[in-house]
């Protein structure tokens, strides 16, 4: 009884700690990405601009214009390159698709061969490849799988990349903005509310990916305080030359 009972907690802590997160899902590259660069992006234009010289309604204008730019562009740019991909996975899985009806046969063989390359015994290869194919979406799915490495039940949506690409790049690009809607006439807490901006995005991502956190985000904070730093030295250049 204690063997059993002993196995049962062994096979349960295995199932509790076996459980993955879904990494194909196509939201958090976009999302994590457009968050990042509406805030890095927008800070730095709006210090670039500061730097000038320039008034504060200036500077709310240029932070909002670069916030509407900068979402519907990256919505664009994602749901364009997403789509382009998802369209040649399709086109793939089409040609699969016709090799499956014409030869089913040899596509047969090829998956048992490469069972046997991965160690089969070759008859159990065969009996499984065979196996496997009597239904043709589920040999689809295979061999889209062994050839091609993706899972056509799984493909990342176009519209879920371009929306979170769009509502993270807003939430990212508002940050530096806020502070002058809400009064601000100076460029400080613009940059103290988006660098804690990077280093809270920075933070949140280690969770997803396993890094460490206070890593993760100092390293966004440095590099979003180096952007801002640099276009603000060019923008105080540039205007005193102006």
């Amino acid at each position: 009884m204690a063997i059993i009972e002993t196995e049962a907690t062994l096979h349960e802590a295995h199932r509790d700690n076996h459980t993955h997160r879904d990494v194909n899902g196509g939201w958090l590259r976009p999302a994590v990405f457009g968050a990042m660069d509406g805030l890095v992006s927008n800070l730095a234009l709006m210090s670039g601009v500061a730097g000038g010289a320039v008034g504060q309604q200036t500077i709310i204008l240029t932070g909002l214009a670069g916030l509407a730019a900068g979402a519907f562009s990256m919505a664009a740019g994602e749901y364009t390159s997403v789509a382009s991909q998802r369209d040649l996975v399709q086109a793939e899985l089409d040609v699969e698709r016709r090799e499956l009806r014409r030869h089913p046969e040899d596509e047969e063989q090829e998956l048992a061969a490469l069972y046997v390359s991965r160690g089969v015994e070759p008859e159990l290869a065969r009996k499984v490849a065979r196996q496997l194919s009597h239904d043709p979406e589920q040999a689809l799915e295979i061999h889209a799988r062994e050839e091609l490495g993706i899972d056509p039940g799984d493909l990342p949506s176009p519209t879920v990349a371009a929306v979170s690409s769009f509502g993270s790049f807003a939430l990212g690009a508002l940050l530096p903005v806020l502070p002058y809607l809400l009064g601000a006439t100076v460029l400080w807490p613009a940059v103290l509310l988006a660098l804690a901006g990077l280093f809270g995005c920075g933070a949140v991502v280690a969770r997803v990916t396993a890094r460490t956190w206070w890593f993760s985000g100092l390293r966004q904070l440095a590099l979003g305080g180096a952007a801002a730093g640099v276009t603000y030295a060019l923008g105080s250049l540039f205007g005193a030359a102006l």
